[in-house]
């Protein structure tokens, strides 16, 4: 592979001398893809909207059948259509976009290996082998000398298959039996096998429609799983299966017949308990059972309230729970296993207005806090018996740590990683009593150009238009000046209370070290500056989500990170809507956009109960049926405020079987931009039709789609090599 190696000063002339001219438009002379019109009245709270592109919507039946019905056919016609012209008014980039991918794919260690990870007597790790796109899922006993077992062969197993998705991965207490989840269509509904590690024999019991993960009883023989709905995929059932019997013959039970709950099955760190989780957006409730009795009474922790969430492990005599009880963020508290009730629940790390309480590891001489101060997450220790309680430091201005797989509760290690923008993710064991800390792995980056110290990042903060200070996390290669002309993509997401974490990613390197800076919005929606965050972007407040994304692209204009000219966004699922919010409310403000699985239908989508992400996210986005709801969610549904105007260059990805964001609504909202934009300016949609929300399984094949976006947003810059 050749590498590039350009000076600061080279990338400077390069990126001023290509914005001289304009880019050749080579899809002006095209013919656009043109979908029929086919006038839907949809009619709710006295309110009509036509939606001219509903035709677009298949049920399964129809996307599944042999021979496509007229409809079936017409949809995948205008799906084609759009390929055809996605690839012929890219074509000029095909090259180029061969040579970003293969730059990014030799960054890959393509012989890797985890970190092992010590369980019940063995190490566990996955590791690939050169040439692979899958992994190979092992473990050795914990002796010297032992022999490594290949548990699951990835390459050899999703030979012949366009998509092969691995769910969770699971060993009977006995080490003896395996359960493992597959998809085969990327709808995330597994089917789980069981294999004898012992004789390697695949077993005949086979259990369909799952979550993909189960969860063991102690006896070995006895395993508890979710499944789903048929149509909506809604987690709704928890069923117990007893190795040898056929599936017809499991029993459930639990069932979950609040369609705003989804639930499931798990085990406490200490393996004593099996756990049964139902939970909403506001709301929580967990099961216990005791893992040697899988034939027992579920009990209760606490009984389900609004606005009531926790979640638990055990330890000795006690359950430890993370909850919200008179804690907006959050706290952990104690109570008995035979008292679980919230009445007894006793504070052993008390809310705090300053600090959110993120998550906890339970270790026989520690208690590990993982906590989020002014944004950033920290890792706090603390002995049980009071003599200590320190926090490991952190020098980047931006980072991620966590701690990661510990299974172990009689250690004095922790083990959690640790990246940075800069920094490559990196896996440390940290003695809790000495303090000191070995580095196990950092991700190899197999590029000899690359340095660390060759990109600088910083921690800035924008003022929204209210007063609020959103925190920006910004990276980019040594020696770029703030002078405006600086091609920056500024990425959110934005919702659901998940955090957009500062960490390394390998690929981001194609377009820093081409002279782009790379931001990350920490807007409102998310959780990173505490639950407040989270609250001020839902619901009736969800327009700061998109004014929050709006200030921080004027900020970074402002401090002559960049143009308008050279400003792009990017935003997947529901930073897709966000994508799609912005365009319609400021769309002269960016040169491009990258709306991914764009959840861009929001009216029509929170309206309809028999799809999937509906019923259980009333308390996310409003349930539509109440009329305050939908005026509020019309007003900013991004498919519903398309208007004839100018927008910017827009690519749009989505996965012909997601189902987590269907892909007629970004079909849908395509169809519509082309009907109504009053400008020449580039929109493409890249659907593919062998996969779902997530994109490709395989380890490398997903980097194709990246290699698209990035030459999508160089061509913009007039960037092609």
């Amino acid at each position: 592979m050749k590498t590039f190696m350009y000076t600061i000063f080279a990338i400077v002339l390069l990126l001023s001398s290509c914005k001289q001219s304009e880019p050749p438009k080579p899809y002006l002379s095209m013919e656009t893809p043109v979908a029929k019109k086919s006038p839907k009245e949809l009619t709710f709270h006295k309110d009509t909207r036509i939606d001219n592109y509903f035709w677009m919507r298949l049920s399964d039946e129809q996307k599944n059948a042999d021979t496509p019905d007229a409809q079936t056919q017409d949809v995948l016609d205008y799906l084609n259509a759009e390929n055809d012209y996605l690839n012929k008014a890219m074509e000029h980039t095909d090259s180029f976009q061969d040579k970003l991918y293969n730059e990014i794919v030799a960054r890959i260690k393509e012989d890797d290996q985890s970190v092992p990870v010590s369980d019940n007597g063995y190490s566990y790790y996955m590791k690939f082998e050169k040439g692979g796109d899958y992994a190979l899922y092992c473990r050795k006993k914990l002796e010297n000398g032992a022999k490594e077992e290949i548990m699951l062969n990835g390459p050899k197993m999703a030979k012949g298959h366009a998509y092969y998705g691995f769910g969770s991965r699971s060993v009977s207490t006995d080490n003896k039996l395996l359960a493992f989840g597959i998809d085969t269509v990327s709808r995330r509904q597994y089917t789980i096998y069981f294999k004898n590690l012992e004789t390697g024999e695949l077993l005949s019991d086979k259990l369909s429609n799952t979550a993909g993960s189960a969860a063991w009883a102690n006896d070995g023989k006895t395993v508890f799983y979710t499944i789903k709905d048929p149509q909506t995929l809604r987690q709704n059932k928890i069923v117990r299966h007893v190795i040898g019997t056929n599936q017809s013959e499991d029993v459930v039970v639990y069932e979950e017949k609040d369609d705003t709950f989804r639930c499931f099955v798990g085990k406490t760190k200490s393996d004593a308990y099996l756990v049964i989780a139902s939970f909403q957006t506001l709301s929580t409730e967990f099961r216990v059972l005791d893992a040697n009795t899988p034939n027992g009474e579920w009990r209760v922790i606490q009984p389900r309230e609004k606005n009531l969430e926790y979640s638990i492990d055990h330890y000795g005599d006690h359950f430890y729970i993370r909850t919200n009880l008179n804690a907006k963020n959050f706290k952990l508290v104690k109570t008995p296993v035979n008292k679980p009730e919230k009445e007894h629940w006793i504070d052993v790390l008390p809310h705090r207005d300053d600090v959110y309480f993120q998550g906890m590891d339970l270790f026989k001489n520690f208690l590990v806090a993982e906590e989020r101060k002014n944004g950033l997450r920290t890792i706090r220790i603390m002995k049980w018996d009071g003599t200590d309680d320190y926090y490991i430091d952190f020098n980047d201005p931006a980072y991620f740590a966590s701690t990661t797989s510990n299974l172990d509760f009689d250690t004095d290690y922790l083990r959690y990683s640790y990246s940075s923008l800069t920094t490559p993710n990196s896996t440390y064991e940290y003695n809790m009593t000495t303090k000191k800390q070995e580095i196990l792995k950092q991700e190899e980056v197999v590029d000899t150009t690359f340095a660390i110290e060759n990109y600088t990042s910083e921690r800035l903060y924008a003022t929204a238009k209210d007063g609020t200070k959103i925190p920006v996390s910004v990276v980019y290669k040594k020696g770029i000046q703030k002078n405006g002309k600086n091609p920056l993509l500024l990425y959110a997401y934005g919702s659901y209370g998940n955090n957009t974490e500062p960490t390394f990613n390998s690929t981001r390197l194609s377009l820093l070290d081409r002279g782009f800076v790379y931001a990350i919005a920490h807007i409102r929606g998310g959780q990173e500056m505490g639950r407040d965050w989270y609250e001020s972007g839902k619901l009736l407040k969800k327009k700061n989500t998109f004014t929050d994304f709006i200030d921080v692209g004027q900020f970074l204009i402002d401090e002559k990170f960049t143009s308008n000219n050279h400003l792009y966004a990017y935003g997947g699922s529901a930073g897709g809507l966000l994508m799609g919010a912005i365009l319609n409310m400021a769309p002269d403000m960016w040169n491009g956009v990258v709306a991914a699985v764009p959840f861009v239908d929001v009216v029509s989508t929170m309206l309809d109960e028999t799809i999937p992400l509906t019923t259980f996210e009333f308390d996310e986005w409003g349930n539509p049926k109440n009329k305050m709801y939908y005026d509020y969610m019309i007003s900013y549904s991004p498919y519903d405020n398309v208007e004839a105007k100018d927008y910017p260059n827009i690519l749009v990805i989505t996965g012909y079987w997601d189902s987590q964001v269907q892909y007629w609504e970004p079909a849908k909202w395509v169809a519509k931009l082309r009907e109504l934009k009053t400008d020449n300016n580039l929109l493409i949609m890249d659907c593919n039709m062998e996969t779902g929300h997530g994109g490709a399984s395989g380890r490398f094949e997903r980097y194709k789609s990246l290699a698209l976006t990035y030459a999508f947003l160089f061509d913009l810059e007039g960037i092609i090599e």
